[in-house]
């Protein structure tokens, strides 16, 4: 069947002609080592990715490596390919990825996993790793995901643990060896694969079980592949790979600009949040390497918008000089700064003076919490005050529309924790009225406020806590509804349903694996899309297979039970973390990475490049 012939009968055939500006076309007689990137969703998602964008052309840069795009099929197309039995391929080559050496997926959503079987069953590639032959690929994930493989456990060959510029090349170069000296025999490249370091292979590790369904131990196949596999890092970004080119789609996609990767890490350490913890140590870029390739990639592409990306983009300690040398080319250029991830008690008038000197979207602060007191618990140390202060520096400069992120379900949560959120809002509009420099006309202000509900992950300070039932957070939600009554007040909320078998995933063990199996039998995919997703079904499913929600969401984990996770050492300590939670149940803070050092433990994955190696932080020499 032509291929040709059935874009022209598909929504968005963009999403599979390939053929972009930036790609990598490489002859295959030259090539020993091949590469199926996949991304889990569909191209307009995962090619905002900036993850693969730097993996894609890290792999690249081996001669006799190359590293090829795929996408999820949208369901019109996936029609298309099972009636005219045309297997999933990749964009570059046109070639099926059953014929690849590595398949590889970057998981960063729990609501993805169903489309991962949902790929490999396209491609012609035997769903679990028990069934997959000699001559098949090896499956390989890797993403923020992975800090949890668990539920994933009977479906991956290995999972790369931690940042992969370095980690996967090494891994190329050890296949190529044994392929070439003969000792390549696919459980032979996994042994091998195991003791490189930041490399973990499910299968190599038992995991039996209490009769109350916890976790009693994990015994290793092999005595020498590690007891814990510790995250890879690049320990010099400055140094570290970053592409000079990048793909340029055909159609719209959701990040459609250049993303400029400013640091790793956060100082910060709210209670919550999984990717402040296991991005750790902070390294950052050099203003000067940054403008470099800031302006490097907008000659390559044209794009007018650059978007700096980091968790924490104003705490970047050398922002001033950053930006100082970004506009000396993007004033004359007329190229959009956006700055996606502030902070609102380091927003400054000299900031959004500087970024006012070119086009700006909406400015985006995170109160996460209503009152003070729930805000101390979850660490986010940020007053009241320093949130209406930066709104009226926004305002002042000619912004009307402001955008809030909160988080509903924390634990210790009150009834005046969530009418906080509205209070909060109101008196950020109260601001825009009150300031005299405030933009005049017919437009009025814009307050958004968007709510998420709160999900316990891994390697946080409340990683052992309990999610709220499903029917508590649907209150909290309407509760929310009925108390916001300003109409310049908007409000938009995340689907609890959702947020639910998000939670049961992201602290989900291997019998969980037979629930995502059971999803794959019934056809579910696109989980994440509003369209696709059944609450139903996936209670059917986990009645099926017999997992109960309640005991990876509302029940609580015992705090010395073994974890699914525990078998990851993403740098940070548990002490640490159960230090943490304590001081969450006290309201007590804890000051961030630029006051002071409180013992996380990440600093002994640090080199020079780090925070963590340097003066400012005293713990590993006085502890």
């Amino acid at each position: 069947m032509n291929i040709d012939r059935i874009l022209k009968t598909v929504s968005k055939p963009g999403r599979y002609a390939g053929g972009e500006l930036g790609q990598t076309i490489k002859n295959k007689e030259d090539i020993k080592c091949r590469w199926a990137f996949c991304f889990p969703d569909t191209y307009e998602i995962g090619m905002s990715n900036l993850g693969i964008r730097i993996l894609y052309g890290a792999l690249n840069r081996e001669p006799d490596v190359w590293c090829e795009r795929c996408f999820a099929p949208w369901t019109d197309m996936e029609e298309q390919m099972r009636k005219h039995q045309i297997p999933l391929w990749a964009l570059e080559s046109g070639d099926p990825i059953a014929q690849f050496d590595f398949v590889a997926f970057t998981i960063g959503y729990e609501m993805s996993y169903t489309n991962i079987l949902y790929m490999l069953s396209l491609g012609n590639i035997p769903v679990c790793t028990d069934a997959r032959g000699e001559d098949d690929p090896i499956v390989i994930g890797g993403g923020c995901c992975t800090y949890n493989p668990e539920p994933l456990a009977m479906f991956f060959d290995l999972f790369s643990i931690g940042e992969g510029e370095e980690a996967l090349p090494e891994l190329s170069r050890l296949y190529i060896r044994m392929k070439e000296d003969g000792s390549y025999t696919r459980e032979n490249f996994l042994h091998e694969a195991a003791r490189l370091g930041g490399f973990y292979v499910p299968s190599f590790y038992e995991v039996a079980y209490n009769d109350d369904g916890t976790i009693a131990s994990v015994t290793k196949k092999y005595d020498d592949i590690p007891d814990r596999i510790e995250k890879r890092i690049v320990r010099d970004l400055d140094s570290a790979y970053f592409p000079d080119n990048t793909f340029v789609p055909y159609i719209d996609t959701v990040q459609d600009r250049i993303m400029l990767e400013v640091y790793r890490g956060c100082p910060r350490g709210c209670r919550f949040c999984q990717a402040g913890m296991v991005y750790r140590p902070i390294r950052e870029k050099s203003p000067g390497i940054l403008a470099d390739q800031a302006k490097c990639l907008y000659e390559n592409t044209g794009y007018e918008e650059i978007s700096l990306a980091s968790l924490s983009i104003s705490d970047y300690t050398r922002l001033s000089e950053l930006t100082e040398r970004l506009l000396a080319f993007t004033d004359d250029a007329r190229v959009s700064l956006a700055l996606p991830s502030l902070r609102a008690d380091t927003f400054t008038k000299e900031l959004m003076d500087r970024i006012s000197s070119v086009r700006t979207g909406t400015l985006t602060f995170a109160p996460e919490a209503g009152s003070q007191r729930l805000r101390d618990v979850i660490n986010k140390n940020v007053t009241e005050e320093e949130i209406l202060n930066a709104c009226r520096l926004a305002f002042a400069s000619g912004k009307n529309q402001v955008k809030l992120y909160f988080m509903i379900g924390h634990p210790t949560e009150t009834t005046e924790d969530l009418e906080g959120i509205f209070h909060l809002s109101r008196n950020v509009v109260n601001a825009f009225y009150q300031c005299k420099e405030r933009p005049k006309g017919r437009n009025s202000v814009q307050v958004t406020l968007s709510v998420a509900a709160f999900v316990p992950k891994p390697f946080t300070a409340f990683q052992w806590e309990k999610q709220d039932p499903l029917s508590v957070t649907e209150e909290k939600q309407l509760f929310l509804k009925n108390t916001i009554t300003d109409r310049k007040i908007r409000y938009n909320y995340h689907d609890a349903q959702v947020g639910r078998i998000e939670g049961v995933f992201a602290r989900g063990d291997r019998k969980l694996c037979a629930a995502l199996l059971e999803a794959h039998r019934r056809g579910l995919r696109f989980d994440a899309w509003e369209e696709f997703f059944s609450y139903d079904t996936w209670i059917e499913i986990f009645d099926a297979v017999g997992v109960d929600p309640d005991f990876y969401t509302t029940r609580g984990f015992g705090l010395d039970e073994i974890l699914p996770w525990d078998i990851i050492d993403c740098g940070i300590e548990k002490s640490f973390l159960l230090r943490e939670r304590e001081k969450a149940y006290q309201t007590k803070t804890t000051k961030n990475c630029m006051e002071a050092c409180a013992g996380c433990g990440a600093n002994r994955l640090g080199g020079e490049q780090t925070w963590c190696s340097k003066e400012l932080c005293q713990y590993r020499k006085t502890n």
